[in-house]
């Protein structure tokens, strides 16, 4: 874990790559143009055939900021996620799939806020936006969470969260399992005792939702999440159900 020459805390985003090369350029523009300046974006290319990963040595020729790692083949999100975290070398993690975006004060705000309130880990709000542009709303979390109002609800998107490896004591592990986002943050937020919300004037992130993606498709989300509750986190039924209940409730609030 280190500092930059500057004295700042260096921040790794870390970004699986896998056939997203007709979105590729506002995510990997929005973290270069970060106003927090000391961070490396770790992208590791997952097999991609599209050219997606030739697009990010282009953009590395312009910013030594930015490095890839090419996987040789496809091992899907888990796998290239972790491969990134422990190559990693800054204090701070955090991520963004290669279909989002960000606002340029994203990681100034957050850093500000975990110092401000000794925290480990922190996270935004955030606008959901379809392929064809349209906005699908803004998911405005609570401004301070525990583990068991993560039960309740995914309150950390995945491209909002952000933490800090010295206070947690290490990294966390994706697994390679439905909701794999959330129950990695899940487990930190078990470890950290709270993670907290950093405001700005509107939404710090932009979450895409693709078409076919698990945010679209209810079924299978509320499966792997009935999973999660009684193989994961090894809830009883009822105890399950009454989780259940309170998610089934929020995800339908963020789709409003």
């Amino acid at each position: 874990m280190s500092t930059t020459a500057s004295g700042g805390p260096l921040v790794s985003v870390v970004m699986p790559l896998y056939n997203a090369a007709r979105f590729l350029r506002r995510p990997v523009e929005s973290v270069l143009a970060q106003t927090h300046r000391e961070l490396e974006l770790v992208v590791v290319d997952d097999g991609s055939t599209d050219g997606g990963a030739d697009l990010v040595e282009e953009y590395a020729g312009g910013d030594r900021r930015l490095r890839l790692v090419r996987s040789g083949r496809n091992r899907g999100v888990a796998a290239a996620r972790n491969q990134a975290i422990d190559i990693a070398r800054g204090r701070y993690i955090t991520f963004l799939d290669s279909d989002d975006w960000w606002h340029p004060d994203k990681l100034r705000r957050q850093l500000e806020v975990l110092e401000a309130h000794d925290a480990a880990i922190a996270y935004s709000s955030y606008q959901r936006v379809a392929e064809d542009g349209a906005l699908l709303g803004v998911v405005t979390p609570p401004a301070r969470v525990t583990h068991r109002e993560m039960l309740r609800s995914n309150h950390i998107g995945n491209c909002t969260g952000i933490y800090d490896r010295r206070r947690l004591g290490g990294d966390g592990t994706f697994r390679r399992i439905g909701h794999e986002d959330y129950v990695f943050w899940l487990e930190l937020v078990r470890r950290a005792g709270r993670a907290v919300r950093a405001d700005g004037d509107g939404p710090l992130a932009w979450y895409l939702v693709r078409n076919g993606s698990v945010s679209s498709n209810k079924l299978r989300a509320a499966r792997w999440q009935w999973r999660i509750y009684r193989q994961v986190e090894g809830l009883d039924p009822a105890r399950s159900a009454y989780y259940m209940m309170h998610y089934a409730r929020n995800a339908l609030g963020k789709r409003r």
